[in-house]
């Protein structure tokens, strides 16, 4: 017992090093950026938002004949806290890379303590490393984006969910703790709100032996049951606290709309060949007949989303054509921190640093995927040769323009693992990052930025390598 309390101490006092080394590195980059790199792209908007609400003029747009309407295009989450940054501190540069900083670090933390919970501290000090050097995470703290944010709040509320078979919070109140943090994640991206679900039942799957002994009896057969209801209390949390937005929505927008009023617009980008699998402007592709006549926010969006169906239901092949090149721009694409700096100011990040920087993150993310792979094929068991033959086709093409397809065979070799999967808490977490974040993208559009709310799921799954993956006995409560 002496030995595993100095070792957790040990990993302690690693990770504690390792995220203020990250912090101090982020923090220096704030600085120096602040002055050098504006808002830009999407960040514009959200900088532009932020000082509207700090100025008490609520989540509102100010259009250039001087008419002033309620707004919701994009969500509420970032820039609202940028915009209560702003009320505080004034309207600089300085506050939103600062609260990047605080959430890159925050990723190096939480992609330490998941990893920790299942391999050395040696395996957990070197996947928190390399997340506090990585260049798309350091580099993306002076955007005004909402990707670190959201990562930040996911990857933490996976770091509770695998700590709850041990954490005082108990199984309950970490099942709030994850339901609040993916709320507040959703505010920022709605599509955060898938991780609700799968996290609650994660935290059945890590605690059943306990559970077995109080509240649930969790055979292996019926383990479906307290999955499912521990996935639908942190829904519902996570969705209880978007509610009192959705509600001013209804009252300000003329519909409801859950967080954001950009889904329609996004489908219907993402019907268009036009775009080639990226975003792309909607008039580029043209305004719909029918839409040209609704200018209300929620209700265009609306309108644009229901011509998207038509068109999906209409060509539906045509629709299912557009998705390798979608996923070809999320996980092939690289270089979203580079586009920023040199977008904002190319006079301080030319392009001959863009490229640089491009080819550093190329090079990091596919030896990424490559030890995960390597996770996958050590697990032994049912279908082994199965996953290693889909391994080697997955790994083959990381070496080539295809590391989406690569991303499609990973999350396939995850599920090939079967049953065992139940013990595999890093692989399940990486299966389902990376899985879910194509299926939004393959239905929408593609980008490189999209990518990064699940990198730090796969940093963490490349501590399997060095270790079992299994959940510790004592973990399980069996001791």
């Amino acid at each position: 017992m002496a030995g595993d309390k100095h070792g957790a101490n040990g990993k302690l006092r690693d990770g504690v090093l390792i995220a203020t080394v990250a912090l101090l590195l982020r923090v220096a980059l704030a600085f120096w950026a602040a002055s050098r790199f504006p808002p830009t792209g999407d960040g514009q908007y959200y900088h532009i938002v932020a000082g509207r609400i700090a100025q008490g003029l609520g989540y509102t747009w100010l259009w250039p004949d001087g008419a002033v309407t309620y707004a919701a295009h994009y969500p509420i989450g970032y820039p609202g806290i940028v915009g209560g940054l702003y009320a505080l501190f004034g309207v600089t540069a300085l506050g939103p890379m600062l609260l990047n900083a605080v959430a890159g670090t925050s990723i190096v933390w939480s992609v330490h303590r998941i990893a920790s919970r299942f391999a050395s501290r040696q395996a957990a000090a070197a996947v928190a490393a390399i997340a506090a050097l990585h260049p798309t995470f350091l580099f993306y703290t002076p955007a005004l984006m909402t990707e670190l944010v959201s990562a930040a709040l996911c990857s933490a509320a996976a770091a509770i969910a695998v700590a709850v078979p041990r954490s005082r919070l108990g199984f309950w109140g970490g099942l709030g703790v994850i339901g609040t943090l993916i709320g507040v994640a959703t505010l920022v991206r709605p599509q955060q709100l898938l991780f609700a679900p799968f996290l609650g039942g994660l935290c059945v799957v890590l605690s059943r032996k306990q559970l077995s002994e109080s509240v649930v009896v969790p055979e292996r057969g019926k383990l479906w049951v307290p999955v499912v209801l521990a996935a639908v209390v942190a829904t519902s949390i996570s969705v209880g606290i978007c509610l009192p937005w959705t509600y001013r929505n209804c009252e300000k927008m003329g519909r409801c709309v859950f967080v954001s009023a950009n889904a329609g617009w996004n489908l219907l980008i993402g019907t268009s060949p036009k775009g080639q699998g990226a975003w792309t402007s909607i008039d580029s592709i043209g305004v719909p007949m029918a839409c040209r006549t609704v200018f209300a926010e929620a209700a265009k969006d609306a309108c644009f989303g229901r011509v998207a169906v038509q068109t999906i239901t209409t060509a539906p092949v045509d629709w299912v054509r557009l998705m390798p090149a979608k996923l070809k721009k999320t996980f092939d694409d690289v270089g979203a921190p580079g586009w920023y700096l040199n977008t904002s100011n190319w006079h301080h990040f030319d392009d001959r640093a863009k490229v640089a920087l491009g080819a550093a993150e190329v090079v990091v993310q596919r030896l990424s995927m490559l030890v995960a792979w390597f996770g996958v094929m050590r697990v032994r068991g049912a279908r082994r040769s199965l996953r290693l033959s889909v391994a080697a086709i997955g790994i083959g093409c990381l070496f080539y323009t295809y590391a989406w397809l690569s991303v499609l065979l990973l999350c396939a070799g995850v599920l090939l693992v079967g049953r065992r999967l139940l013990d595999e808490p890093l692989l399940l977490l990486l299966g389902f990052a990376y899985g879910s974040t194509a299926m939004v993208h393959a239905v929408f559009f593609g980008g490189a930025r999209y990518a990064i709310v699940a990198m730090p799921f796969l940093l963490a799954s490349m501590a399997r390598v060095w270790s079992t993956g299994r959940v510790p006995s004592e973990q399980m409560g069996a001791a």
